[in-house]
């Protein structure tokens, strides 16, 4: 379930029909991240027809116990993506840490093994698999479709770790699928941003809360 922010506020929570550039983040994050990098979803391709399903479900109440609540799903999702890492040029503490080749092979090893976390898509409820792929490779089932535009979408959000300024904004833009292929604007080129409230980045350290690229490269070599 990909949430339209729309219907957060009844309570009855419906998906978007692709994935936000979000949402991959999320997934990309599970597979391998450390605060050196930064990763940016470059495409989606989606794979499987749009399809729905409704679930009842019972949310926990701000004031306690549980309320009652009608969720809309995706169903039986496939997609394939494209994506790639940058410096986080916000964290000069962790210059040293600025080893590519390292950081690739990790996350290549990683993403064989079906990722370091559990893997959602969109919300815990909904559990995701992931496994290397060529992109562009097999029959999607909107690969005869020219093009179809989506409205107005969440995008992701802003956070101070990445932007160096200490607030949090979200941001939106206006999705159009070609060929069955979204293109995502990196963050900066999105069309709509929204200031939220005001946030302070976490701090990390070598040593303290964050290993360096050389100890989690022998680190799991040893798991391994």
């Amino acid at each position: 379930m990909f949430t339209d922010p729309i219907t957060r506020i009844g309570g009855e929570k419906c998906s978007y029909h692709i994935p936000t550039y979000e949402a991959l983040k999320g997934v990309l994050k599970s597979i391998y991240w450390k605060p050196t990098i930064i990763w940016h979803v470059d495409k989606v391709r989606v794979m499987s027809s749009f399809r729905t399903q409704t679930k009842g479900t019972k949310p926990l109440k701000w004031g306690g116990g549980n309320d009652l609540s009608i969720y809309t799903f995706l169903h039986e999702v496939s997609y394939q993506v494209v994506a790639h890492f940058e410096w986080n040029e916000h964290r000069p503490e962790l210059a040293g840490d600025r080893i590519d080749g390292k950081h690739y092979n990790i996350a290549k090893r990683s993403l064989d093994r079906g990722g370091r976390q559990d893997v959602f898509l969109g919300t815990r409820d909904c559990q995701g698999y992931v496994e290397p792929c060529v992109f562009g490779e097999g029959s999607g089932d909107y690969d005869d479709l020219d093009e179809l535009a989506f409205g107005l979408m969440f995008h992701g959000f802003d956070y101070p770790d990445e932007t160096g300024e200490e607030k949090l904004y979200s941001r939106f833009w206006y999705p159009v699928m070609e060929k069955g292929i979204v293109t995502f604007p990196r963050p900066e080129n999105c069309p709509v941003k929204r200031y939220i409230r005001p946030m302070e980045p976490k701090s990390f350290s070598e040593g303290n809360n964050f290993r360096n690229v050389d100890e989690e490269e022998h680190c799991h070599e040893l798991d391994g």
